[in-house]
Parts: C-alpha cells; structure tokens; sequence
C-alpha cells in the first residue's frame, strides 16, 4: 500500500529510516512525492545554442598542456584549452591541482560547467575522461539531509515507483487536465524523477503547480467559508443617516478607494457572518479615517468598538485624535499597560458599562479583567505586530465582533491571495488630494556634508529629521554605520543648538516611548534611529528622511521609512545614502527614486527578493510550495484561486462524484495538520 511506512521498503533499516524521517519522508508516498530541487543539464548542444551564464556540457579535445598556478594559501588554478567543433575552448578549474595529471594533451573530455559566452569560456563544475555516456542527459538533484546519500535516495524512489506508481490515483477532474492540457498524475510523477526531455518535464512540472495551488486555495476557500457559517452572526444594524451625517462633518473628503473600502467595510457590518477583513493601504493613504468612520457605524448599531495598535505612543496619538473627532459624537477611552491604580478602575468600570464605546489600546486591551459590555467590532492596526493568540483573544471577548485588520505594509495582490486567502482584502491605493510627494535622492557617502548641511538648513525653518541606519553597535561582520558612532557623530556637529536624540531596539519600552514623545514635541530635532521608527508615532513636523547603507534595506522597507515624512504641509524629502556594488541594489535605489507608489513598489520588491525575504522569514506565514513559486506562477495561483471558489460556490466536493478523490487528499492533509474541514 501507498501509505504504508516507508521502512517496508527494500534496503530501508532504521538508521536509514530515520535518517528519511529527518527529511519529513515517512511513508511510500511522501518518498514518491519527495521531488527533485533543480536538474542538471548534461545534453550536449552545439556552441551556437548555449546561452550565457548557464550550466551546459560540452564535449571536445585538450590542446595543449593543461597550465596550472598556484595563489593564496593552497588554492590553485588549472586552465585548458579544448577544441569543440572548430573553435578553442578556455576551460577553467579551481583548487582540483590534482586534474592536471589526469589530463593530457590529444584527450577527448566532457567537461560542464558555467558558460560565458563572450570569453568562449567555461568554467568547470564536473569533467570526465571520455565521450559523453549515453545515459540521461536530465539529472535530477535531490535536497539532502543527514546520511542520506543521492544514490540511495534515487536507488529507493526508482523501486518505489516501480513497485507501487500504480497505486497513485487521478484527483483533479477530467474537465481540469482537458481544459489545461494537463497530463495524467501517474505520469507526471515519472517525469518529475526520470525526465524524457525538458517538453516532458516543463508539463509535469505546470500540473504539480496547478494542483499544489489548488488545494491550498481549496483549503483556504474552506476555511473562509466555515468562519463565516461557524458564527452566529453579528448583523450591526447601523444608522445610515448618522454615518452619512458624519462623513460630512469631516475635514477632508474621502477618496474614492476610501469610499470603496468603506462601502466594503459597512456591508460586513450589516452581513449576518463574522466580518474578517484585511485593510491595507500606503502610508498616508487614510486608512484610520475609514476605521473610525466603521467603529462610529458600529457605534450608531448600539455596540461598543475597540482598536488595538503595537504601541502606547500611538495608541495616546490615536486616542487624542478620535477624542476630537467624536466629540459629541462617542464616549473614547484609552487603555494602555502604563495607566494604573484608580485610573485604570474608572476606565474597566466604564468599559464594563459600556458608558465607554470606543475604546484605544495596546495589547492591555486582551488582559483577563477586561470586559467588554457589547464588543460589535474591533480593529487591529498593524495586524502583523500581533501575535495569532493575542488577535484571537481580543476577539473572543466579543459575541463574535466583526473584525477588522490594517496595514500599512502594501503586500502586493499575489501574495495578499495567498497569505490571506481566508480574508477579504480591501485596499486604499491612491492617496488624499493635495497632498505632496516626498522628493526622493540617491546620493553617495561623499556627499555627507551636503546632507548635514541641508538637515540644519530644514531645522533652522522649525523642522525635524531622522537619520536612520541598520545596526545599533559596530560589527566586525559587516562595515555598516551603526546608530550609537552615528548618534556621537551628529551630536558634535549639530549640539548645542540642534539637539540629537538615540532610538534603538534595545531600549526598554519605557526609554523609547520617552524618546518619541521628546521627538513628538519638538524637543529633538535629529532622531538617529534603527528601524524601530517603520511603524509608530505621527510627527507631521518631520521633512527629511536620510537612511544609512540604504542598500540593505529591501524596498518595501525603505518605502516604509519614507513614509515617517511628508505627513504635514511642508514638503518633504527622502534621501538614500548608498553605495551598493551589485546590480539588484542599484536597482532597488532607482526603483526608490522613481516610484512613490507603495503597491507598484511591493510587486517589484517582491521580484527582487522573493516571497520569503520579502516578509522576512520567521513571520511570513507564508505556505511552502514544493513545485509552485508564488512570483514567477502567478497566473496559475490566481487561475486555481478562481476555480478553488467556483468548486466550493457550486458544493461540488461533497457532492459531485468526480471531485470525491481530490475531496479525499484534500481531508488526509488537513488531518495531518490538526484541522478539520466538516
């Protein structure tokens, strides 16, 4: 049987088996399934079709005596000439001092290697004695772990497809491998381990593709659709007029991506299921004057509302704001780990009466003796800051609240239907009228003065600055300018008349909140910080943006830190000081300068970095495809994201025989993960 372990198996002991199970190999069909990382290309083509910077074998005579140097401690060089067709080769050998006797002059060789092109050169990876054997010119290499060899590995995954590829069963229904041009799983599976040429290959590879996103976005179409169908609802019958009445009131107008994020936002509201919505727009963009637009519709429904931001100094600078824009209008409390004794009664007591129906916080919003009188909605702003168990307990403590998350991070659109493919998204992608552009320079470290110079200049007008850079002490590791030398630099140039403030990560909270409220208040015009400031206060005061080694930053990031500024009437200014010496940084510095769009920035981001760089590793969330890449096979991702929804619409898994097998894999994986579908 298929799902039997994969010790039963010939040639498979335990110290084997275990070494497989380090490779999350446990059964026959995780070992069928276990495909390779990339393929060697051994086929032997004319020099006129290889291509530039790729891996090819080439097969031709050694000219010559093979010329070998030494340099460094032990590491040598050996050059040969080899004629292939009627032209001379230049292979190159590094630190294999050894070849040199092995390879004589009149030999025949096949060597493979790195070709470049306009040198006519090849550097050498792998070379045989001989003509090139006709075996399979598409190697397969596998990822490796422990003991484990790739004769083992490939010894064992030949016998189990030999002996057991007849078990592996059809999922995806007729109409889908017709409508693709899909090929049969069994035969793909072959193909994915013993290519019979690269045409082969490239359809096996599109069907795992296809099917790998599709049961994600199944599982995710499901998972939607239970929390909708789980709650009892929470319909919040709000006031339109009133809701109307208060837009109106407000001291700009709305855009129209504000507008249709709004109407989004109050159509859950009114929905009989849970809202769970993912609210993400640039810096600037208005995304607070839609949260407090939707807590005041909850408000108008009765209901008290909550928002919980990352940290004490913005939610006082919230709390100050809504004070103000609800006066008259809601009852708004602030609650954070800071206020204590008598204070923090009254607050409890008011919340617990729901004499207070707009409440700001931090994370002291989910402690136990917290109790919401009539919790409808709640806000989380910068969703990503949070913890899952810390989102979910702020909304348990609610008769299901709608929930709503915010970001400023612009995740671009292939990514936001992956991560977040059991919310709705909604995005504001175009920013207030009248607001100005920050002026973005790229300039080298050379010009440091210049850039002293102009700070001092927008201070003298009343303005302030940050000067961000990427470590907090010196490393021998990397020659990066740190905040604490940078911190004693620009106080000796600008104190006693400008003064400097010090922002880092290993500030106790209590120290960092002190800083930004000194920053806040004008009491320090020059912050040198680390990027602890990305996300946090509003100082509308701020114009200049100046980042450190901004090369090693990744696009998104920088567009994060650019939008610390421009939040006033003054124009604003973002500048990269960099020196980057590969082509990938000065890209990201050109891409800086051009783009002001955080969503355009995102896609781009993303082609530079890839997925997981691009939310960082530890907290992407982001699911591991084996075959599928998320940046490069978008189309199929959104393409099975489509039929994943017309397939859950229509019921068909439960009750269309045709989908029953793929219903079937569909509830192993899902089991094996802990969960449940039904």
């Amino acid at each position: 049987m298929i799902n039997e372990p994969v010790i039963n198996i010939k040639g498979v002991g335990d110290k084997l088996y275990q070494s497989l199970v380090g490779m999350d190999i446990r059964t026959i069909n995780d070992l069928l399934f276990y495909f390779p990382n990339r393929y060697d290309n051994y086929e032997i083509k004319p020099l006129n079709q290889l291509v530039h910077n790729e891996k090819v074998t080439i097969e031709g005579e050694i000219i010559g005596e093979p010329s070998l140097t030494f340099y460094g401690r032990k590491k040598s060089r050996l050059v040969l000439n080899v004629q292939v067709e009627h032209m001379v080769v230049k292979g190159v050998m590094f630190n294999r001092a050894f070849a040199k006797k092995q390879l004589q002059a009149g030999e025949i060789v096949t060597l493979t290697g790195k070709w470049d092109q306009h040198r006519l050169q090849i550097t050498i990876s792998n070379y045989k004695k001989g003509r090139a054997k006709a075996e399979d010119p598409i190697q397969p290499i596998y990822p490796l772990k422990g003991d484990v060899t790739t004769r083992q590995l490939k010894k064992l995954i030949s016998t189990a497809l030999t002996q057991y590829s007849h078990e592996v069963v059809e999922i995806l229904p007729d109409e889908y491998l017709e409508s693709y041009k899909l090929p049969p799983r069994s035969e793909a599976l072959k193909q994915m381990h013993y290519p019979a040429n690269f045409q082969a290959l490239k359809h096996a590879k599109r069907r795992f593709i296809y099917e790998e996103f599709l049961l994600f976005q199944l599982k995710m179409q499901l998972l939607r659709k239970r929390h909708k169908e789980a709650t009892e609802g929470n319909s919040q019958a709000y006031d339109y007029r009133k809701v109307d009445h208060f837009i109106s009131r407000l001291p700009f107008k709305l855009t129209d991506a504000q507008n249709k994020s709004l109407k989004e936002i109050l159509k859950d509201l009114e929905s009989p299921y849970r809202m769970n919505r993912l609210l993400q727009g640039d810096v600037g963009s208005g995304k607070t004057a839609v949260a407090a637009i939707s807590l005041y519709a909850s408000l108008t429904a009765g209901k008290q509302s909550a928002l919980m931001v990352p940290t004490e100094i913005l939610a006082e600078q919230h709390y100050q704001s809504f004070k103000e824009l609800f006066e008259g209008y809601a009852n708004v409390v602030l609650l954070t780990g800071s206020i204590k004794g008598k204070k923090r009664k009254e607050i409890l007591a008011k919340i617990k009466s729901q004499e207070a129906n707009i409440i700001v916080g931090t994370h002291a919003l989910i402690q136990d003796e917290v109790l919401f009188s009539n919790l409808g909605t709640v806000i989380i702003d910068e969703q990503h800051r949070f913890g899952v168990n810390q989102r979910k307990t702020l909304r348990d403590k609610g008769i299901h609240p709608d929930v709503l998350f915010m970001t400023a991070t612009p995740i671009p659109r292939t990514l936001a239907i992956t991560t977040f493919g059991d919310m709705d998204v909604s995005q504001i992608d175009e920013m207030p009228l009248g607001r100005k552009e920050i002026e973005t320079y790229w300039v080298k470290e050379q010009m440091l003065d210049r850039v002293l110079d102009f700070i001092a200049k927008e201070v003298e007008q009343g303005h302030q600055a940050y000067v961000i850079c990427p470590l907090i002490e010196e490393s021998d590791k990397l020659d990066i300018q740190n905040a604490v030398d940078l911190y004693h630099q620009l106080q000796a140039n600008y104190e006693p008349n400008i003064k400097v403030g010090l922002m880092h990560g290993r500030l106790h909270s209590n120290e960092k909140e002190e800083v930004m409220r000194q920053y806040a208040q004008n009491q320090i015009q020059v912050l040198v910080s680390t990027t602890v400031v990305e996300v946090g206060v509003n100082v509308p005061n701020a114009t200049v943006m100046v980042i450190y080694d901004a090369e090693r930053f990744g696009l998104s990031q920088l567009h994060q830190l650019r939008g610390r500024v421009g939040r006033g009437e003054s124009q604003s200014y973002c500048i990269l000081l960099a020196d980057p010496k590969g082509d990938v940084g000065k890209e990201r510095m050109r891409i800086m300068t051009e783009t002001i769009n955080g969503f355009e920035l995102s896609e781009q981001d993303l082609q530079l970095r890839g997925p997981g760089d691009f939310f960082g590793k530890k907290q992407s969330g982001l699911p591991e495809f084996k075959v599928g890449d998320m940046v490069h096979d978008y189309r199929a991702l959104e393409t099975a994201r489509n039929d994943a929804q017309d397939i859950i619409n229509a019921g068909w898994l439960q009750n269309n025989p045709n989908y029953s097998r793929l219903y079937k894999l569909l509830k192993q994986e899902v089991i094996l993960n802990g969960e449940t579908l039904d």
